[in-house]
């Protein structure tokens, strides 16, 4: 803590962002509304926003107006890609994990959100980890069983679980009891019913996570950390359902697929795309079925996507 000129320096958390305005819960505990500094601001109109989970510097006033002065380094990022972006644009900051929340049935559980959501986590630095929802359901366990062997090979922690019966529920509900966390998944897949379950106080809207909207001309919607009763915390922010969400580029995606890392390197060219390329290391992992099929046709769909969204050289 410092003081200048009336104004005393602080350090907090960004718990809430909302038109503009900033919830920071100080490390004394007490939480106050600030808004940017100038830099910020404009960075912030630039696409290089302060959002929850960042570690910030604030400045308090006389007057009680607070304002943030930097964002600290982050550990952790959950991004999107942007059309035409030169960079991922981050959605949240310093969270733990990622759970990717599909359901065994209804709707039908897709291979390639899984896949693109866990890169979302690999390439931020989350802890990816794969929550299949609805177990209760009538013919539900055969899919279950296949997509928690799927993904338990490739090295992720996988819960089965259902929100109704309570099966599994209480594995889950030690992940999220620490630390900060990130639901993710389509809509209808039980993010929300899930969090109700294991905290009946939150009261959240199934469907998806609960989010304050001023309804007027412009409508706000709020990001925020959702805190459970147990002591863990959710992000609740926009587009944690949107498939865009990924933050690695065509050099760096091969480093998002676990499995891939042992072979990577071995291919007869460097650079290898894992693609068309002859004597590839990867493709030979997948036709020995050591590398899924499935995987491998996720990583060749981000791979074209990432390459038809990067920049131009030099531009």
């Amino acid at each position: 803590m410092g003081a200048e000129g009336g104004r005393v320096s602080l350090t907090g958390t960004v718990r809430e962002s909302s038109g503009g305005m900033y919830r920071i819960r100080l490390e004394s505990g007490e939480e106050v509304e600030a808004t940017l500094r100038g830099r910020l601001k404009r960075a912030s109109r630039a696409g290089d926003r302060v959002v929850i989970g960042d570690r910030v510097d604030i400045t308090l006033a006389e007057d009680g107006s607070a304002a943030v002065e930097k964002v600290l380094p982050r550990s952790t990022i959950i991004a999107r890609r942007v059309l035409g972006g030169r960079r991922p644009k981050v959605v949240a900051a310093n969270l733990d994990r990622l759970l990717v929340v599909m359901a065994a049935r209804s709707p039908s559980p897709s291979l390639s959100t899984i896949d693109r959501f866990l890169v979302t986590a690999e390439a931020g630095g989350l802890e990816g980890i794969v929550v299949i929802n609805k177990l209760d359901l009538p013919d539900a366990e055969e899919p279950a069983s296949t997509l928690a062997w799927m993904y338990e090979a490739v090295g992720y922690p996988v819960h089965q679980v259902s929100a109704v019966s309570g099966r599994g529920m209480e594995e889950l509900r030690a992940v999220l009891c620490s630390g900060w966390s990130a639901l993710v998944g389509p809509s209808g897949a039980g993010k929300s019913t899930l969090l109700n379950a294991l905290d009946p106080t939150l009261h959240l809207r199934t469907g998806a996570l609960s989010r304050k909207v001023d309804r007027g001309r412009h409508t706000t919607v709020t990001s925020r950390m959702i805190k459970l009763g147990c002591g863990g915390e959710v992000a609740d922010t926009p587009g944690f359902s949107d498939v865009g969400i990924w933050g690695a580029d065509a050099e760096s995606l091969e480093n998002c697929f676990p499995e891939f890392r042992p072979y990577l390197g071995h291919c007869r060219f460097r650079g290898c795309s894992h693609d068309h390329e002859p004597e590839c290391a990867v493709k030979q992992a997948v036709a020995d079925g050591d590398i899924l099929q499935s995987r491998h046709e996720s990583f060749l769909k981000l791979l074209g996507e990432a390459r038809a969204i990067a920049p131009e050289p030099g531009g």
